[in-house]
């Protein structure tokens, strides 16, 4: 049996807070035979001492790219732009199976060098079940930014905090007015994330999934003062709002916030904004009159990322310890040489046999 390298990078963006494998998950895969490379990262929420302590050989952050070619990548969110041909298994977020810009360029990456992506996204159960998400604590921060923007307590920019702190700024206080909400696709991790969050701010959503969504009452919908969008679409279904919703003047919906900010795609169900909001600037104004205020921030769970970290580790770690050619890995793979064929992109475009 070969024995798994695993080789945690470190992340490029500097507001990703999260990692995928905590030290004391990391503990658990040194212990059970796992070679376990962990790259310093200055803004990772667990210093690089702790995965020392856990039996992981520290590295440079970056020094992936020289890493042995049978080492699996460990991340969460984007590559860098270099080196254009990736030679390794890479396990993280790619974003880049339903036709998202970019989604060609990184899959020819991967032709040109060899390497394969493991989407983490599509790490499912023989039922097509997620196995590790971030979906409930997106949900929770989705729900909880738009409360805070509606009742005007939104401060840029946003920094990472804890589940206390952030409770202490949702409760409600004296003089803050009820509001009507909605969450839509309530029903599944995001949505129970979302709905928790407006609980703890004294809020009690509306909560729509397959049933009212499949036949949508769009007046309903635009009379929520605040929306949070959990569905992550896999089939074209009708938009949820469209650009002629903004300028309904009867629209009442103030604050839209997106959990799922599947811009760019074919498959976006709120096609009303083309480009994401930045911790620095979460808030981004969509209509002056009637006002409407967009929330659409790709990696919430980073504002929590203690939290966030530990229950993904959690369900991840025995995807690990379990790491094979075939099961829910292989599933990646499968998954990953479609939407190559899907996008034209093979191998043979690097000349290889």
């Amino acid at each position: 049996m070969t024995t798994l390298h695993l080789w945690l990078r470190h992340e490029v963006r500097s507001t990703e807070r999260r990692t995928p494998i905590v030290p004391h998950d990391a503990r658990r895969l040194v212990a059970d035979g796992a070679e376990l490379t962990v790259e310093e990262s200055p803004q990772r929420i667990f210093p690089a001492e702790e995965y020392e302590a856990a039996g992981a050989r520290i590295v440079p952050a970056g020094s992936w790219v020289s890493a042995p070619r049978d080492a699996v990548v460990l991340g969460l969110k984007e590559l860098p732009d270099e080196p254009a041909e990736l030679i390794h298994r890479h396990i993280f977020f790619g974003h880049a199976y339903k036709r998202q810009p970019g989604a060609a360029d990184l899959l020819r990456r991967f032709a040109a060098g060899g390497g394969a992506l493991l989407d983490l996204e599509y790490l499912v159960d023989d039922q097509g079940r997620r196995l590790a998400a971030f979906g409930f604590w997106a949900g929770y921060l989705g729900a909880a930014l738009a409360v805070l923007q509606h009742r005007g307590r939104l401060t840029a920019p946003l920094r990472p905090t804890d589940k206390g702190e952030l409770d202490e700024t949702l409760v409600r206080a004296p003089g803050d007015e009820d509001f009507t909400a909605l969450v839509v696709g309530a029903l599944g991790r995001s949505g129970r994330g979302a709905r928790i969050a407006f609980t703890t701010a004294g809020v009690d959503p509306t909560c729509w999934d397959l049933a009212e969504t499949r036949d949508l009452d769009r007046r309903a919908l635009l009379d929520h003062e605040v929306m949070v969008n959990c569905v992550l679409a896999t089939t074209p279904v009708p938009p949820f709002v469209r650009d002629e919703d903004l300028d309904d003047p009867a629209r009442r919906l103030r604050t839209l916030s997106d959990v799922t900010c599947d811009v760019g795609s074919p498959l976006n169900v709120l096609p009303v904004y083309d480009r994401t909001t930045e911790w620095t600037d979460p808030v981004r104004r969509l209509r002056k009159e009637p006002p409407l205020d967009l929330i659409a921030i790709d990696n919430l769970p980073s504002l929590l990322p203690r939290e966030s970290s530990d229950d993904f580790s959690a369900a991840l770690l025995p995807q690990l310890l379990d790491f094979a050619v075939g099961g829910p890995w292989g599933r990646c793979l499968d998954r990953f040489h479609q939407a190559c064929r899907e996008l034209g992109v093979t191998e043979e475009e690097s000349g290889r046999d």
